[in-house]
């Protein structure tokens, strides 16, 4: 399928789908980095957001069981310039573009990236849709100027967890540390166990 990307300023990139369908609306973010994008994938503090790579080539060393920031995928969408489907590493488990349909997320390639954060870096922070059903312009920048913004959103109730659980404990722990979740990196409770912390994570409207 050939998806379209609008912005809410009206400009239209057109790509190729590798990964979902469908119709989604978030706001539209870069990230600059060579590496991690499966951490960036599940970072919850993408949540509600579009995410789109400056770097030109992803997927090429698939997806594992350790590099998780959170239990899922958080962005709302996927853009690539070059998306590739053989990844070769002997920590990979499964190709970006499963890990992506399992989540239902949509995945696209084929639009020029850097042109894309350019624009949004010379615009500013911008809302925008990703759609691989309806691909006419005019309704669907009316459909994503009048979708919600993430200003005043409690996006916190979304990416907290339902309930307290305990991480794997430190060998000789030396001090007990609760830490809130208001969208944790699984990253930081890592490094607290490694400092000696036996961690419990509690969700983010709890009261102690």
């Amino acid at each position: 399928m050939k998806p379209m990307l609008i912005l809410e300023d009206g400009t239209a990139y057109y790509g190729r789908t590798f990964a979902g369908k469908g119709e989604i609306y978030g706001e539209v973010v870069f990230n600059t980095s060579m590496t991690g994008y499966q951490e960036i994938l599940t970072d919850p503090s993408y949540k509600g957001q579009i995410l789109t790579m400056t770097y030109p080539l992803i997927g090429n060393y698939g997806i594992n069981s350790e590099d998780l920031e959170s239990n899922g995928i958080q962005v709302e969408a996927f853009i690539v310039k070059e998306y590739d489907p053989a990844p070769s590493n002997w920590r990979s488990r499964k190709t970006l573009a499963d890990y992506l349909n399992q989540s239902g997320k949509i995945g696209i390639e084929g639009i020029d990236t850097r042109a894309l954060t350019r624009h949004i870096r010379q615009k500013g922070a911008m809302k925008g849709v990703i759609s691989t059903d309806d691909l006419d312009p005019q309704p669907l920048i009316k459909k994503v100027v009048s979708s919600k913004a993430l200003l005043g959103r409690d996006l916190v109730r979304q990416v907290t967890c339902k309930e307290s659980y305990k991480w794997c404990q430190a060998k000789n722990p030396k001090f007990h540390a609760v830490a809130f979740d208001f969208g944790i990196k699984f990253n930081i409770i890592k490094s607290l166990v490694s400092r000696g912390c036996n961690v419990t994570i509690v969700p983010a409207h709890s009261k102690i």
